[in-house]
């Protein structure tokens, strides 16, 4: 947001495929790397230990969204190169960043195409997870497109709670599932 202060229309839109080209190769190494590991990863997404990982770390933000607990704030050494990197480069990084933030948002396209890249064991088809990544990125080239229209969108408020606790409740509701899956695997 803070790159293209003043900048043109096509310097916005210019960044924003930046932001998603660090995207779609986070996605692609992804697929090459299940591609590459085979029947490691398949096994691995469907261990029951790592459904109860992922349903107890589901659990953990669905309590944080619903204000049961706070996050400590993210600032300090660890983050502060990355948002200090700027230019094309922290565009760039904060496209792998937001790959990696958005992996849960995805999971059940994203863990479908990982699993078929990994039976099928061909790396062609985990550099295919970039077109899926280019996919994901439209909205968000779009948004870089018509920057100058996000003043039009509404304003935060109270509504932007009742939002985070209805997602916090959905999050939560999918802890429960993965919880209750890797629950069934050991009946």
């Amino acid at each position: 947001g803070r790159a293209n202060v003043g900048g043109s229309k096509l310097r916005a839109l210019g960044l924003s495929c930046i932001h998603v080209f660090g995207m779609a190769s986070t996605y692609a190494a992804l697929g090459v790397f299940a591609a590459a590991s085979g029947h490691i990863f398949g096994s691995l997404a469907s261990n029951p230990w790592t459904l109860l990982i992922v349903g107890n770390i589901f659990a953990l933000f669905a309590l944080w969204m619903l204000d049961v607990f706070p996050v400590p704030s993210l600032h300090g050494p660890a983050l502060s190169g990355l948002t200090k990197m700027g230019g094309y480069a922290g565009i760039f990084a904060a496209g792998i960043a937001a790959a990696l933030v958005a992996g849960p948002c995805t999971t059940p396209v994203l863990g479908a195409l990982l699993t078929y890249t990994a039976v099928a064991g061909n790396v062609a088809f985990g550099a295919l997870l970039f077109v899926f990544s280019l996919g994901l990125g439209t909205l968000l080239l779009a948004v870089g497109a018509f920057s100058g229209c996000l003043a039009a969108l509404p304003r935060s408020g109270q509504w932007m709670l009742w939002v985070k606790k209805a997602l916090g409740l959905l999050m939560l509701a999918a802890a429960e599932y993965c919880i209750f899956r890797a629950g069934s695997f050991f009946l």
